[in-house]
């Protein structure tokens, strides 16, 4: 295969259906995913992704960072916050205060959730260090299982939320043919002191430490399976040579989203994601089954 781009098998339908006007766009669901990175000796910082489980009806087995969709709890005005305001992530992220910091606790929330890493501390310039005992899978356990708010964990353990922690890289929002769509913000973090990741979500089957650009190349291959926003994230973040290198280059990053889109022609279906030309792809009509370009 040419690369390792994946698609569903129902994307030609549903993007007829979408295009002909029998298709209505489900509204999307904001998410927030995190790309953690850690500095290596030699040849820059690597970073943490997960793969999909293969059984997963959507994208199994691709690679992925942490993430997933905002719990209508991260609004919660108690959150314990350090860092930029929330008003200053409003203006970054370009929504209300609200819904910046439901954004960047479902950040800091799903990297905790999936990875184990919990980017909080006793005060505004602490980070935890080791949190892999038992009473802190407990803790997790029970932040994933939604049986307790990440406000009420903070406000549990005496720490605060470092959003300085968190870099804001870029949005990406799922196509209007999709039948699940979330608005996503990517996020980049360095991986505290003392702390480690591990494999803790149930939908991942492993997990690595990778240069950007060892995975992009494996993708090139058509090694490692992924989608669009996860590869072209993996190219923006191959030039620099560590992590705080990367978090200092967010703040001037464009945050405008994007989306798909999609137009038909005689013999199928073009999808293309603006600026970002190596993603576009032909359909052809008949298509049956998903998978990579």
């Amino acid at each position: 295969m040419a690369n390792g781009q994946w698609f569903p098998q129902d994307w030609p339908e549903r993007i007829r259906a979408l295009t002909d006007g029998t298709l209505v766009p489900v509204v999307p669901k904001r998410a927030a995913t995190v790309m953690l990175l850690k500095d290596t000796d030699d040849g820059g910082p690597v970073v943490h992704m997960l793969r999909r489980r293969a059984s997963m009806a959507f994208a199994g087995g691709a690679y992925a960072y942490p993430g997933g969709g905002v719990d209508p709890r991260d609004d919660d005005l108690h959150v314990r916050w350090a860092g930029p305001t929330r008003a200053w992530w409003a203006k970054r992220l370009g929504v209300d205060e609200t819904a910046a910091q439901a954004i960047v606790c479902a950040a800091v929330r799903e990297t905790y959730e999936e990875a184990g890493v919990l980017l909080a501390g006793p005060t505004p310039d602490s980070v935890v260090g080791d949190t892999t005992g038992a009473d802190w899978e407990a803790d997790r356990a029970a932040v994933a299982a939604r049986d307790v708010s990440f406000a009420e964990f903070l406000d549990r353990r005496g720490l605060v939320l470092r959003s300085d922690l968190l870099g804001a890289w870029t949005r990406w929002i799922t196509p209007e043919f999709e039948p699940r769509r979330y608005d996503t913000w990517f996020f980049v973090a360095a991986l505290p002191t003392g702390q480690r990741t591990r494999n803790a979500s149930t939908e991942a089957d492993r997990t690595v430490w990778i240069r950007p650009s060892d995975a992009a190349a494996s993708y090139d291959k058509g090694e490692l399976l992924m989608m669009p926003p996860t590869i072209a994230t993996l190219r923006r973040l191959a030039p620099y040579a560590t992590a705080a290198e990367a978090l200092a280059a967010a703040p001037g990053l464009d945050l405008a989203p994007v989306l798909a889109q999609a137009r038909l022609e005689d013999d199928g279906v073009v999808l293309s994601w603006p600026g970002h030309d190596e993603f576009t792809k032909h359909i052809p009509i008949g298509t049956t089954g998903g998978g990579s370009a």
